[in-house]
Order: C-alpha cells, then sequence, then structure tokens
C-alpha cells in the first residue's frame, strides 16, 4: 500500500476524464427541465422491507441492514465485505477489506458495542432476518475471504439476536459483477455496467431469499422506473454526497394502493446514474421480480467527488462522509431514514409490529 497516493491520484484522473463529461451533461438536462418530484407515499408492508447491493454497495447494504435491522427483514450482499471492516481508513478498505482476511469475531464485537451504545439497532433487530451473501470464483476486486467473513459476522452474531437465516452461495463462476440471465457484459471479464450475462438471476435469487418463494415466474417488467429528488431528504445543510436524482421503480400494484414491500439496492462504484444512466435499475433483474412480489424497488444514487476523495462515486464504507458513516448519525445513513419515512417505510422509532 506504499504506492496509494500515487494510485488514488491516477485513479482520480482517469474517472475525471469520465465523471466530468457526464456531470457536465447531466446538469444540461437538469437546467433544460425541472426538479425530479419527490417519492410517492405508499401502502407499505413494514414486515417486507429489506436491502442489497453489490461491492460497495454491498458494504452499504450491511451497514443499513445492521443500523437499521430492527426495521428490515434481511440483506442481500454481493462481493461485498463485513460490518465495519475499513474502520474509518481508506488505506483498510483498499487492503483487508477487499483482499484481505478480516477479523470476523473482532467486527462481531464491534457490532455488539455499537448495539449496546444504540448507535446502530439492538441486537435483538437481527433476529428471524434472512441474508443471502453471494460471491463468484473469479472476482478478481473481492477476494472470497472477504465476503465469507460478512457471512461469517452474521453467524456470531446470530447467536445473540436468538437465530437468523444465513446463506453463503461461492460456488458460481463469475467476476466483479451482478450476475443476469443475459443482459449486460461477459460474465468474468466484467466491465462497465457491471452486469454480467451468466445464465443466473441474482436479483430473482436474492428476493426470493428475502421475500419467498415468488408465486409465479417473472415476466418483462411492466411498472414504472421514476426519477425523484434526493435533495429533498437531506438535513439542513447537509451533504451526503448524492446525486440530485434518485430512482424508484413502482409496480402497478404499488402505485394502485395495494400493500407492498420495499427493497434497497445500492449500486457499486461506477454504477450510478452519472455514470452509466439508468443501466443498472433497469438491468439488474430486479424490478421484473418486484411486480412478481409485489415490491418496489428504490435506488439511491452517489456522485463523485475530489473533495472529499470519491471519484468513482462509491457508496461510504471508509467514512469520507463523516466518523459516523456506518451507524444511524451517519450522513448517508440519516438521508435513507428520511426517504424512507417519505415512501412509508420509517426506520427510525419502534416497528410497527413486533419480530
Amino acid at each position: 500500500m506504499a504506492d496509494l497516493p500515487r494510485e488514488l491520484s491516477q485513479r482520480a484522473a482517469q474517472a475525471a476524464r469520465v465523471f466530468i463529461p457526464a456531470a457536465l451533461a447531466l446538469a444540461l438536462v437538469a437546467c433544460a427541465g425541472d426538479a425530479p418530484p419527490p417519492l410517492p407515499r405508499l401502502n407499505v408492508d413494514p414486515d417486507r422491507i429489506a436491502v442489497a447491493g453489490l461491492s460497495s454497495g454491498a458494504y452499504m447494504a450491511t451497514q443499513t441492514h445492521v443500523a437499521w435491522s430492527d426495521h428490515l427483514r434481511g440483506a442481500a450482499l454481493v462481493a461485498g465485505g463485513p460490518y465495519g471492516c475499513a474502520g474509518g481508513s481508506l488505506d483498510v478498505a483498499l487492503g483487508l477489506c477487499m483482499t484481505g482476511e478480516p477479523d470476523p469475531a473482532r467486527l462481531a464485537g464491534k457490532v455488539r458495542e455499537r448495539a449496546a451504545s444504540g448507535a446502530v439497532a439492538p441486537l435483538a433487530g437481527l433476529a428471524g432476518d434472512r441474508v443471502y451473501v453471494l460471491h463468484g470464483t473469479r472476482d478478481p476486486m473481492v477476494s472470497a475471504s472477504v465476503s465469507r467473513a460478512s457471512e461469517t459476522v452474521y453467524a456470531a452474531l446470530a447467536d445473540d439476536a436468538g437465530g437468523m437465516a444465513l446463506r453463503w452461495d461461492g460456488g458460481r463462476d463469475f467476476g466483479h459483477v451482478l450476475p443476469t440471465v443475459g443482459d449486460g457484459v461477459d460474465c468474468v471479464a466484467g466491465g462497465s455496467p457491471y452486469l454480467g450475462a451468466c445464465g443466473f438471476d441474482a436479483a430473482g435469487e436474492a428476493m426470493a431469499w428475502l421475500f419467498g418463494d415468488p408465486p409465479a415466474a417473472a415476466a418483462e417488467a411492466s411498472g414504472e422506473l421514476l426519477g425523484f429528488d434526493q435533495d429533498a431528504y437531506l438535513g439542513d445543510g447537509e451533504d451526503a454526497q448524492l446525486s440530485d436524482r434518485g430512482l424508484l421503480y413502482l409496480p402497478a400494484a404499488c402505485r394502485a394502493g395495494k400493500p407492498c414491500g420495499v427493497l434497497v439496492v445500492f449500486h457499486g462504484c461506477l454504477q450510478n446514474s452519472d455514470a452509466i444512466g439508468d443501466a443498472f435499475a433497469r438491468g439488474a433483474g430486479f424490478n421484473r421480480w418486484a411486480d412478481v412480489h409485489r415490491v418496489a424497488v428504490l435506488y439511491p444514487q452517489t456522485r463523485s467527488s475530489y473533495l472529499p476523495l470519491n471519484p468513482k462515486a462509491c457508496w461510504d464504507w471508509w467514512g469520507y462522509t463523516g466518523p459516523d458513516y456506518d451507524t444511524r448519525r451517519g450522513a448517508q445513513q440519516r438521508w435513507l431514514a428520511a426517504a424512507m419515512a417519505a415512501l412509508g417505510a420509517p426506520l427510525d422509532g419502534p416497528p410497527a409490529t413486533p419480530k
């Protein structure tokens, strides 16, 4: 890691060639039209709210699940590591937490301490939750030991919680992508938009684990993919390092007012809408299963920056938004709590129904 500053400088320069033109184009579009609307309020089933993510989005999904487990039913994690791995250090994030062997016992202890202090949800919030950890055998960026440590931390906490349903799925042949049946790039070689045509429906598998066996086979998505104003859910003077526009997939049943679950899906680095448009939200496969499971899918969007240094628009899993980034007090977690409350799925306060 001795060359880390030079590596980051090179990455920042490379990212500038991609992100600055994209950001300028987005600004021109924004100037040409109205700001996106706020989130609609839905008839949310509080027992069917979960999170999922790829890579930095998997780290973010883990942080969110641990922070708000008393209001969530579980998490689906693809190529991401355990809660608290980076410990506020970018050096550790890029080293140990991508290709090393994190210490599950130490990290489980960190969760226990934070739960006791109220920084994250009580451990009882994990009771009965369902966690799916998926990792490709050909992933060159995140090692299997890192993903496996995520499952091991949850296993250590399951005893405290009184039991959880955990699934490790680490024997499939794919690279650093979210596997789909046929959308995206080469399954092993990967590359933008980091959706891999692998002949495997990871989104369908994840949603079945989180929400139960689907009542029918999925067809083409028939709902609406809507833009919404992310800035509306920021605290006064706060910057959570998000884009001004997020995405929401709304099945017709949810639009009609029927009870619906909510799945929050966190994109990976370089998968934000400023970089690839709506390709992730449209191609990942969650939307067509959302119609079947009757689940709205929220796709929050980050933005790239150089101060703080985050040229690839990753979610904050090492502390670029501040020291509380992986607790309920973190800027991105506070934003999410406000957005979910607007949607009709509040994360803070007592659960609507006991688990």
